[in-house]
């Protein structure tokens, strides 16, 4: 059909009076919605955009665009678009800021205020009615819910916490605290944890409901918490509380601010976009260009949704909310300071691109991809274990219903996860095919990218920068992953020997496609740069730059990691199953393996490794990764020759030892975004040797010798790598050595079991075996000890008699 055709039926329908041709309508701030939606006549709302564009295209066969003016278009509701609104690959739809203007889409209300003084600096004034919003902006910028300890932002974790944060003391002092909120940290610090208060008693004792916001619970963590939403807190700058009571709004304003002249606007909508269609009436083909999205609500109470066997729970929803859509795109836009996820893509989804986008301070992920455990065969959920009979032994998906073939690409995405902890800048799980490309994603709580399970695999992450990582968590790494798929912790197989025999497919029923992380540049300074954890498999992991925190491949099947780079680092097989087929080979390590409970020979391959000598000219074998691998038959170690480490360039030089092992060098200069206005303003990592400091991986005070005791051997929890391989919530506790228990000794007889890890004696907190000796000690000599013993990430009781107590502990005798 024509133009002239496509502007009668618009005309017919009153909606295109006037309009130009070419499909295309206009909308403006101060517009009106009884205009015809021309340049010069434009309509005021998206709303009426969209019912003017269906209209337009029942007739177009040609590209229609809708074009947003400079302003702000605060929603009266969610902009909801469904199979009706789509485009088509020759005709697709666009909403577009106009050439030049910033538009910016609004989940929140901009407020008329008289403002008067209260006390102390604060102001106050008459909200209007009926106001509720969990944050406040003024001039911009999201101020603190009224909160202590204050907001300090050189406090790493929280940016401020405290133990007394719910002490009855400082309890008392609120006359009403219904309605504030604690946000505390797990235990283990694997995440974050958020509670409503519901009330308190005459001594000061809070009452609350959530902590559901972790998929492994605990209680939460005895001194990293904080409570916000108290009047009685309020006495910062920055800092605000909104009385519901009584409609009246505290602002304590810096001293900067002209509040007579500020603009202050409240949160409203929690989605502000959402394309919402189905698999078999999708919304296709449409694409928003060139915007600006802010305020939108907080959502972290409503993260409640396990994730399958993953330490994640989620909430369903996002600033911008796609389900059930192909081909739509979200491109060159600004996600500015939301309150819970900023993209949230959901089951069904084809083809989804996140391109050149600028997405900082959200409050939960920056985009996540997650998709039904109802197309998961033989869905699994923490704490359940199944039989081999049980399962569903077909590979790959049940359903369609998750997301498949997306692209983050060219996005440049940092202090994510303002308020919610166990986020990150991408997020995958039930996913398939999710390709991340030119990235740039750095400060923040926990890993920059997540990927929650192995179904179903065929991600490639490639050329990203990601670094800062980790920075409020802890026991992962810039790239972290699960694989706790059908096969793991599967009951009457020997994973062991699965893969020598009819069943070595097990572990790929669900990681069925290979994942790929190729030419990324990765730095964590809390954790491991790459982190495989629990059963992670099918990964092929290459030309990797690794800045700080070396490679961690914890147990899982079928891996390939090769020609990577691990700078004042190394390899770190964690907890690895005999026979596991991986491949670790033609890498540059800095030290060591690291090893923690690995038998040897380690995997399928480990060979034609370099172990970087700085200033050894000639290659020597590298005896002590033999030694350790009980492989390496080929390894060298020499002085790898880069071509300069002081700028970042890790490549090699001619004639260096790597290239004669089979190393091959790779680009140094293509890490993160390449859109020219988002490369000017992102970060790089600090590069080794400016000053930084040792490896978290690698730092340790504590004495990690044998002692014997009972008959058996013990040590402490040495590092990271421990604290990790045994889900401890720090470097605390004695380890029960595996390696050296005796079968029939009193360790074994009293009910201690290899690989448990002593935390208390007498209900005392045994940090180290010198709290062992003090603690049997100073105990009653006549009763039984009870241990305080961690196992299989529980607490469980063993009790000990009483002569326990005289036994001596002594360093144990080398074998």
């Amino acid at each position: 059909m024509n133009r002239t055709a496509i502007a009668a039926t618009c005309l017919a329908a009153g909606l295109w009076a006037g309009a130009a041709l070419g499909a295309e309508f206009h909308v403006s701030p101060t517009g009106s919605d009884t205009s015809p939606g021309t340049k010069d006549k434009p309509f005021a709302t998206l709303a009426k955009a969209r019912d003017a564009l269906r209209a337009a295209k029942a007739a177009a066969r040609e590209p229609v665009t809708v074009w947003l003016h400079a302003g702000t278009y605060y929603l009266p509701e969610t902009l909801v678009l469904a199979a009706g609104d789509s485009g088509s690959k020759q005709a697709p739809v666009v909403y577009a800021a106009a050439p030049g203007e910033e538009a910016v889409i609004s989940g929140g209300s901009r407020l008329d205020l008289k403002w008067e003084p209260h006390q102390g600096g604060i102001m106050k004034a008459k909200a209007p009615a009926g106001l509720a919003t969990d944050q406040l902006f003024v001039n911009g910028q999201r101020q603190h819910l009224a909160r202590y300890p204050n907001f300090d932002p050189n406090v790493r974790i929280f940016n401020g916490y405290a133990k007394d944060a719910i002490s009855p003391e400082r309890v008392k002092r609120w006359a009403d605290p219904r309605g504030g909120f604690i946000h505390a940290m797990h235990r283990a610090m694997w995440g974050g944890m958020h509670y409503v208060i519901t009330g308190k008693d005459a001594d000061g004792n809070l009452t609350s409901e959530g902590g559901w916001q972790n998929n492994r619970p605990a209680p939460m963590h005895p001194e990293c918490r904080f409570v916000e939403n108290i009047l009685e807190e309020l006495d910062a700058p920055g800092e605000w509380f909104l009385d519901s009571k009584t409609a009246v709004l505290y602002f304590y304003p810096p001293q900067d601010l002209d509040l007579a002249k500020a603009t202050v606007e409240a949160v409203r909508l929690r989605h502000l976009v959402e394309v919402k269609g189905t698999e078999q009436r999708p919304v296709k083909f449409v694409t928003f260009r060139g915007l600006v999205f802010r305020h939108a609500a907080r959502t972290f109470m409503d993260n409640k949704e396990p994730l399958l066997r993953s330490d994640w729970t989620t909430y369903r929803g996002g600033a911008v909310f796609v389900s059930g859509a192909e081909d739509c795109t979200l491109e060159d836009c600004y996600i500015d300071q939301v309150g819970g996820n900023a993209v949230f893509v959901n089951n069904y989804n084809r083809r989804i691109a996140i391109r050149g986008c600028h997405i900082a301070r959200a409050g939960a992920n920056g985009v996540a991809f997650v998709g039904d455990p109802g197309a998961v065969r033989s869905a699994t959920f923490w704490n359940q274990n199944r039989k081999i009979a049980e399962i569903d032994k077909s590979p790959g998906p049940k359903t369609n219903n998750h997301p498949a073939d997306c692209l983050v690409e060219d996005c440049l995405i940092y202090l994510t996860g303002r308020v919610e902890k166990q986020t990150a800048p991408v997020e995958i799980a039930m996913s398939q095919g999710v390709t991340v490309r030119h990235c740039s994603l750095y400060d923040v709580p926990r890993a920059g990218i997540n990927i929650g399970d192995g179904c179903w695999g065929g991600h490639v992450i490639e050329f990203c920068d990601i670094f800062d990582t980790v920075k409020e968590t802890g026991d992962h790494g810039s790239f972290n992953s699960w694989g706790r798929d059908r096969y793991w912790g599967l009951k009457g197989v020997d994973l062991n020997t699965v893969t020598l025999g009819e069943l070595k497919q097990l572990p790929l029923l669900d990681a069925a496609k290979t994942t790929v992380m190729r030419n990324n540049r990765w730095r964590c300074d809390h954790g491991w740069d790459i982190d495989l954890d629990d059963g992670s498999t099918n990964y092929h992991i290459y030309n990797n730059l690794c800045l700080n925190g070396g490679i961690k491949l914890r147990e899982g099947f079928y891996r390939v990691c090769e020609n990577n780079i691990m700078v004042d680092n190394s390899f770190h097989p964690h907890v690895w199953y005999g026979n596991s087929q991986d491949i670790f080979r033609r890498n540059i390590v800095f030290g060591p393996y690291r090893p923690i409970q690995v038998n040897k020979p380690w995997g399928k391959e480990c060979d034609a490794n370099l172990l970087h000598k700085p200033g050894q000219k000639d290659a020597t074998p590298a005896k002590g990764l033999r030694q350790q691998s009980g492989l390496d038959e080929h390894s060298q170690e020499a002085d790898a020759m880069f071509i300069d480490p002081a700028r970042g360039d890790y490549r090699v030089k001619g004639g260096s030892p790597a290239l004669a092992l089979g190393f091959k060098n790779f680009p140094m200069d293509q890490f993160g975004v390449q859109k020219p206005d988002l490369k000017k303003i992102a970060r790089t990592p600090v590069l080794p040797g400016a000053g930084d400091a040792t490896p978290a991986t690698q730092q340790s005070s504590r004495d990690g010798r044998a002692m014997e005791w009972l008959g058996g051997q013990f040590k402490n929890v040495v590092g990271m790598g421990e604290m990790s391989a045994h889900g401890l919530p720090g470097e605390v506790g004695i380890i029960v050595l595996d390696l050296y228990l005796k079968p029939g000794g009193t360790p074994a007889k009293v009910g201690l079991r290899m690989r448990d890890v002593i935390l208390k004696v007498d209900g005392k907190p045994a940090g180290e075996i010198s709290d062992l000796r003090d603690l049997l000690q100073k105990g009653p000599q006549d009763k039984p000890v009870v241990l305080g013993v961690w196992r299989d990430q529980k607490d469980v009781t063993v009790t000990l008699p009483a002569d326990a107590r005289k036994a001596e502990i002594r360093p144990a005798e080398k074998k």
